[in-house]
């Protein structure tokens, strides 16, 4: 009985974070598919703009003093600078802010954000690899999804181990569940703005 328990609620907090992500992260991913980001530049721009608008939504995240006794590196983690960059060498504007961004969540909340947003570096490695198709890299067009200093898997790593060593109470553990879960469902709002606000195909 103990083993099933166990499979049911794995005992590390990433892992369970991965499992009740799992559902919104399937959604996200079926939705990123269906805008086909790299079959053009322009759809892939519109990938970017999205991007972009949820990095900038967690500059304040990853520059919070509280994160960073945490997480010491957490500031030269933030892409938006990144992603900015990208959005000029694509000759796209940078886009106004959306309404609904995450405010003043608690230190716990705020972890269950970055976890997705560190999470989504992984998967960036496939990502980039479409986008050398478009002529597009880490030095042009598509720096944003480019590998991190040290590496995806070592950056990773170090996130989790960190995350999983800390101590929470039973509302902090709800806290880090619900910011992991409204990230991929804002995520989502931000990627159909994105392609919402595309210029009409002749």
């Amino acid at each position: 009985m103990t083993v099933s328990s166990t499979a049911e609620r794995p005992s590390l907090r990433s892992q369970r974070l991965n499992q009740i992500t799992h559902q919104p992260h399937t959604k996200l991913d079926a939705l990123v598919k269906a805008h086909a980001p790299f079959e053009t530049r322009a759809n892939f721009a519109r990938f970017v703009v999205a991007q972009y608008l949820f990095q900038s939504e967690l500059v304040s995240l990853y520059n919070d003093a509280e994160l960073i006794k945490i997480i010491p590196d957490l500031p030269e983690r933030c892409r938006a600078d990144a992603a900015r960059l990208d959005l000029a060498d694509l000759e796209s504007e940078v886009p106004a802010a959306v309404a609904g961004a995450v405010k003043n969540p608690s230190k716990a909340e705020a972890l269950g954000w970055l976890f997705v947003s560190e999470g989504s570096k992984l998967g960036a490695a496939f990502l980039i690899k479409r986008a050398v198709g478009l002529g597009l890299g880490e030095t042009f067009g598509a720096r944003h999804l480019g590998e991190p200093a040290g590496g995806r898997a070592e950056g990773w790593k170090r996130f989790t181990r960190t995350l999983d060593g800390l101590a929470f109470n039973p509302e902090e553990e709800a806290d880090v569940e619900k910011g992991a879960i409204e990230a991929f469902v804002r995520f989502t709002v931000l990627l159909e703005q994105a392609y919402a606000t595309a210029p009409e195909l002749a």
